[in-house]
């Protein structure tokens, strides 16, 4: 079967910044909604008309993966609104209860990057923003989407969903 919009694609992955830095591997396959939310526009235009056995490997400028990164996004909050055991790498989905910094957006993921005695360092920036993407991936197998994948335009729930809740560090599995 050939990879066209509505479809489900199983991939494998390695990704890396331009250095060579691994960020991110799937090893065994993962499937992801094709034509709809799960892949980025790029990764997508990259498999058009591709079938299982497709190798290669896409470079994501920050414009094409998570954005070039916005230092508005980042805000400092007093120390004393956390939990004691709060450390850099966890996350909250939208603002932590009892802020006070006036226009926080809601529809983010802040991820805590430094801890002080005064204050907490607040950032909404996804973590891979500004940085430039090597992705070498492998398609493993094709199918046809269900109706209840193309109605939700995903295979499965994002990834960051949660409420209001402390995350586990990036990297690990939550």
């Amino acid at each position: 079967m050939l990879i066209s919009a509505p479809c489900v694609v199983s991939l494998t992955w390695r990704l890396e910044d331009t250095l060579g830095n691994l960020i991110d591997e799937l090893s065994d396959p993962v499937e992801f909604f094709y034509g709809g939310d799960d892949l980025l526009a790029k990764v997508e235009e990259v498999l058009e008309g591709q079938e299982t056995g497709f190798e290669t490997q896409v470079q994501l400028e920050p414009d094409q993966a998570f954005g070039d990164y916005d230092s508005s996004l980042v805000f400092f909050e007093e120390r004393h609104l956390f939990p004691e055991q709060i450390e850099p790498g966890m996350q909250f989905d939208g603002p932590p209860e009892g802020t006070t910094t006036p226009g926080m957006p809601t529809d983010r993921i802040y991820t805590v990057t430094e801890v002080y005695d005064s204050h907490v360092v607040l950032d909404g920036n996804h973590p891979l923003a500004g940085i430039a993407l090597r992705l070498t991936l492998k398609v493993r197998d094709v199918r046809p989407a269900t109706p209840e994948e193309i109605e939700q335009r995903s295979v499965s729930e994002p990834v960051f969903t949660v409420m209001n809740t402390v995350m586990p560090p990036p990297g690990q599995v939550h």
